[in-house]
């Protein structure tokens, strides 16, 4: 549409344009001139259409009709009300219903706000102003402010710095429905309520005491019939000429019907309108502030929940039992499970979620699941049909560092498949191998082939420390695969598959160049205080027979000293000492790169091949130390074979390097112990290369050292 906004609203649609008018001439439109309320009608008649109706949602078209509406002098509360049924009414895109409501709510309490902050504003300066002249003309002043005072369209209390209330106005004793002589005589104290907002009596302290001239807060008030009235408060310090706090002016805006309808908006952003569950919004919302600053050992749970057969009720019996049978469901779901302290959530169609916060172990977990099951154990009475229905549930519990939330879900959403695969009406527990295998299996059939070609690998790097001073000695290169559908997946999500597939090998090999090269820089920049490199060796790629070339050619082309490169392999990489890997790996320490053995400590370690292979360190599994926590697990033993492999380790003349250290106390007992170097959350999550050339700068400062903890 080109030359702005049409007069009358063009493309609005002739229902909701005359539906608009009919509501703005009902409020005070009949004292507005007729020109003006046709074009007030037809600009914000079109800026609603576009909100509703445009490809892309705009809220601040939205927010923008709501504010013309006020600068119209449509400030009524009522009015708010009906305009929001009104859009309520009318159909648009998405389901964008709730968000246009909520656009258009909003542009008219900030523009209302404005010109209540302004009239505020005013009032205070008056207020400061008659002070001032008292002594010039303290009748024709005290006369002025009298008017000003009892004439206000919004509460104005008075008060002294010892919080006593001193006078009120007829506005304020409405709010309160109190007389004057139930408001003068009480302390500003006596006004708390239990949803106070956070820090409104911090900054009442500083206030009163000369450190702030004022604030402003929504808060909520008892009125004096017992009933909450929610305010905008805004509170003014006055001074004398010398600057001394003398009187406090409190401001009140009744803003409880633009509350209570605020929250309803709210209410219907994050609830599903058939259950009365929250959402799918409300449910990342929840789980991903788990993710934000976990507590050192947190964990958590989901329990995925599938109906069976709910495809036949609603093709047999139709949608609307269907409904009837989710919100009967959904019923049952939130009674048993709600006050155990899980949060249940509906995603969709028939899928519901719980969320177990602070779980404390798989077996919470799983009896969650077995709730949910026993909670649709019996049929279900709607109307004259007693409906049965079953559920599958996939069942995930892990530590929060384990993991992320869009990897949780994921797992979550294929464990549940493998429970409906398998017969249905059961829960299954989540299978890390089975859930990587899954995962990847769809990750390299799907994109892999063209994704080193498309960029969409990149390699963060986490930091290996040595406990007996902190510095930063060695980093793991970890490849990321940035999937336009999956979102970041890590390495266990998509390397196995990749290398039976045999695509791990130019895979491996970027890596190699990729991670070479950033070292390389590293040295450059940083000298000997650069880190030593640490990459992942696939068991392909040992038995590769063009490793050793593969190597050679990377470290001359990247210009990387062999002596800071180490390769990192698991003992399923050599299966003998007649193997060709073998040879390759010796080859390979020849050069002057160093071994490791990953994963130490998973499954049934053959000490033999710690003899056999040309390694020089071993790493403990970061899942070995991670037990170390498990009350389940006897934790005194584990720590006393950490003790035994540490010094089995030092026997062989080996560096032994302690993973998934998340914790001081953790970090310190595997220094008594004699671990050399560790690395987990504790000391640094990996990240991009940059960061790592901060912590390398900031560690020749004086004051560096164990100050580089996660």
């Amino acid at each position: 549409m080109s030359g702005g906004l049409s007069e009358a609203g063009a493309g609005s649609g002739p229902a909701f344009h005359d539906a608009w008018t009919r509501l703005l001439r009902g409020g005070h439109g009949s004292a507005v001139h007729p020109g003006t309320l046709s074009l007030l009608v037809g600009r914000t008649a079109e800026l609603l259409h576009r909100a509703r109706q445009d490809e892309s949602f705009d809220p601040a078209l939205a927010e923008r009709a709501g504010a013309l509406l006020v600068d119209s002098h449509f400030t009524d509360p009522v009015v708010l009300a009906q305009a929001v049924e009104l859009l309520q009414e009318f159909p648009v895109r998405d389901d964008r219903g709730p968000a246009l409501c909520g656009a258009f709510a909003a542009g008219w309490a900030a523009a209302l706000r404005e010109r209540t902050l302004r009239e505020q504003e005013a009032i205070r300066l008056a207020a400061d102003t008659a002070r001032q002249e008292i002594e010039r003309a303290l009748r024709s002043s005290e006369a002025r402010f009298r008017a000003l005072f009892e004439s206000a369209a919004i509460g104005i209390g008075l008060g002294d710095t010892e919080g006593n209330i001193l006078a009120v106005n007829r506005a304020l004793q409405e709010i309160f429905g109190a007389s004057p002589q139930d408001m003068q005589g009480r302390r500003v104290n006596d006004l708390v309520h239990p949803e106070d907002t956070p820090g409104v009596w911090e900054a009442y302290e500083e206030l009163i005491s000369g450190k702030r001239d004022y604030f402003q807060f929504d808060k909520p008030y008892y009125r004096h019939d017992g009933e909450v009235v929610w305010t905008h408060l805004t509170v003014s310090l006055i001074r004398d000429d010398e600057g001394v706090p003398q009187y406090q002016v409190a401001m009140l805006e009744d803003i409880t019907d633009r509350y209570r309808l605020q929250e309803r908006l709210r209410h219907q952003a994050t609830h599903d309108p058939l259950t009365g569950l929250p959402n799918r919004a409300a449910f990342f919302e929840r789980l991903e502030g788990l993710f934000e600053e976990p507590e050192p050992g947190a964990r958590f749970g989901l329990c995925y929940v599938d109906l069976d057969g709910f495809k036949v009720v609603n093709d047999s019996l139709g949608h609307d039992m269907g409904d009837q049978l989710l919100a009967a469901v959904a019923a049952r779901l939130d009674s048993a499970l709600t006050p155990l302290g899980h949060m249940v959530a509906r995603l969709g169609g028939d899928e519901f979620v719980v969320l177990l916060e602070n779980c404390r172990g798989e077996q919470e977990a799983v009896a969650a699941a077995k709730t949910v099951l026993a909670a649709l154990a019996k049929p279900v009475l709607i109307g004259d049909h007693k409906l049965a229905v079953g559920a599958s549930v996939g069942v995930l519990e892990r530590r929060i560092a384990t993991t992320t939330p869009g990897a949780a879900v994921r797992a979550a959403d294929l464990t549940l498949y493998r429970a409906k695969e398998a017969g249905r009406g059961r829960w299954t527990l989540f299978d890390p191998k089975e859930n990587a295998r899954a995962v990847s299996r769809y990750a390299v059939s799907v994109r892999m082939p063209s994704a080193l070609d498309r960029g969409e690998f990149f390699i963060d790097y986490q930091p290996m420390v040595d406990l007996a001073d902190g510095s930063l000695v060695a980093v793991e290169a970890l490849v990321r695969w940035r999937h336009p559908q999956l979102g970041v997946l890590g390495p266990e999500e998509f390397v196995g598959v990749a290398e039976e597939t045999g695509l791990i090998m130019p895979l491996g090999r970027w890596v190699l160049e990729q991670a070479c090269g950033q070292a390389a820089d590293w040295v450059d920049r940083f000298g000997s205080r650069a880190p030593k490199l640490s990459v992942n060796l696939a068991v392909r790629q040992a038995r590769n027979a063009g490793l050793v070339g593969d190597i050679d050619r990377i470290l001359r082309g990247t210009r990387l000293d062999p002596a800071m490169l180490q390769l990192e392999i698991t003992e399923s990489t050599v299966v003998g000492p007649e193997d060709e890997a073998l040879k390759a790996l010796h080859a390979v320490v020849d050069m002057g790169v160093s071994l490791a053995v990953d994963d130490f400590g998973t499954g049934w370690s053959n000490l033999a091949y710690l003899r056999d292979l040309p390694v020089s360190g071993l790493k403990i599994a970061g899942s070995f130390v991670g037990d170390l926590h498990d009350p389940a697990k006897d934790t005194h033993l584990g720590w006393r074979i950490v003790s035994g492999l540490v010094s089995l380790a030092h026997t062989l003349g080996l560096t032994v390097t302690a993973e998934g250290v998340e914790s001081r106390a953790d970090a310190e007992r595997l220094r008594l112990m004699g671990c050399d170097w560790a690395q987990g959350w504790h000391f640094g999550r990996p990240v991009r290369p940059g960061e790592i050339a901060r912590r390398i700068a900031e560690a020749s400062l004086p004051e560096a050292g164990l100050a580089h903890e996660a």
